[in-house]
């Protein structure tokens, strides 16, 4: 029998027949479909300038390098995350700072950044952990007192929403990932969501090899050429045209993962409680987009030991994030060991289980009876 797999695209026809209409015309950045999907996505995003970029990481570079930060600076993130956060405040010359995570949402605790706030502190990067929001009522509220730039890392978040306002559009930017592993995805790909025009056109400008292309693509200027420092940062026509057929589906993706979700928590609930084992839950006022699904192990012996039974019962399970503030390149990055007991705690004891649109219900099922059998 085969092994179920974390993850996996729900591709069809459709991405094949709008790549060879990207063939067709063009597959260098900014062509037809590269516009089709940021409108598209603009729409789903209270109409906030979407630049869709090669990547998440890249997108979180564009969005520090449009706010002016760099050398001097600290940026706030969690240790909970992918390296793409603390790579990008280290690709503009900025400090990065490790925060603790909240026990509900996984994302910043807001009491915990608080304490780690200072003079050089540009901004912070919340990380929507599992399409879950963080708090960013309580990091809005440390940014009146001590103004900085929250950066939203959405790259679980795509159609995840906090009081009804999609994750993405509530900070002073947000960042998408569309590699192979999210809802929708062209492989590798990215998006930056700004709503400063000014800092728009500083974004345009360095996405594009620092040249002024785009104000001469609007008309504004009669020829375009270099005006800023900048690197390249555009995707490309023929991965967009993977996205324009993934936006198509996403009503349906959404609704697949949605049910894969509820069965999951509809017939592990039992066998949860009555093992200590704590399943991701809904949170108040957060509508989730089925990202992933999550559990937290009552010991790190116990994770790892299921992800071996689960392996051997033809389950893929997996661990995530090793904190950032424990990982080789944090001490050669000069980076202060913090104190951060939650986020060594969930990282030893979380287990993903297998979520992604093309699960049957056979395979929801073999999930669940695995689970239900191991021995903890």
């Amino acid at each position: 029998m085969p092994t179920i797999p974390l993850t996996r695209p729900f591709f069809d026809q459709t991405e094949l027949q709008r790549v060879g209409e990207a063939l067709g015309r063009r597959v260098s950045g900014d062509g037809p479909f590269c516009e089709r999907v940021e409108e598209r996505l603009s729409e789903r995003l209270e109409g906030r300038t979407v630049l869709l970029t090669t990547s998440c990481t890249h997108a979180l570079e564009l969005a520090l390098l449009a706010f002016g930060i760099g050398p001097g600076d600290e940026v706030i993130s969690p240790s909970f995350a992918f390296s793409s956060t603390a790579n990008a405040t280290l690709r503009v010359g900025a400090r990065p700072v490790f925060a603790d995570i909240a026990e509900d949402t996984l994302g910043l605790d807001p009491a915990d950044v608080a304490r780690r706030l200072g003079p050089r502190t540009a901004a912070v990067i919340p990380v929507h952990y599992a399409g879950l929001a963080a708090d960013l009522e309580g990091l809005e509220a440390l940014a009146e007192e001590r103004p900085f730039r929250i950066v939203e890392d959405a790259a679980h978040g795509l159609d995840a929403r906090y009081r009804g306002r999609p994750l993405g559009t509530l900070g002073d930017a947000g960042c998408f990932s569309f590699h192979e592993t999210k809802n929708i995805t062209c492989g590798e790909g990215g998006a930056l969501i700004l709503k400063d025009p000014e800092v728009v056109r500083r974004a345009e400008m360095i996405r594009e090899k620092g040249t002024n292309r785009q104000a001469f693509l609007r008309g504004e200027v009669d020829r375009y050429t270099w005006v800023a420092e900048g690197s390249s940062y555009v995707l490309a026509d023929v991965l967009a045209a993977i996205l324009d057929a993934q936006l198509d589906k996403l009503e349906e993706i959404q609704r697949r993962r949605l049910g894969i979700l509820a069965r999951y928590r509809a017939e592990l609930g039992d066998w949860a409680r009555a093992r200590d084992v704590r399943l991701q839950a809904p949170l108040p006022e957060r509508q989730e987009n089925a990202h992933l699904f999550f559990m937290l192990l009552p010991s790190p012996e116990a994770r790892d030991g299921a992800i071996d039974q689960l392996r051997e019962a033809g389950v893929q399970a997996a661990f995530h994030f090793v904190p950032l503030h424990t990982a080789p390149h944090s001490e050669r990055a000069g980076i202060p060991r913090a104190s951060l007991p939650v986020t060594e705690r969930v990282a030893a004891t979380l287990l993903r289980l297998p979520l992604h649109p093309g699960m049957t219900e056979e395979d929801v099922g073999r999930v669940v009876e695995a689970v239900r059998g191991l021995r903890l």
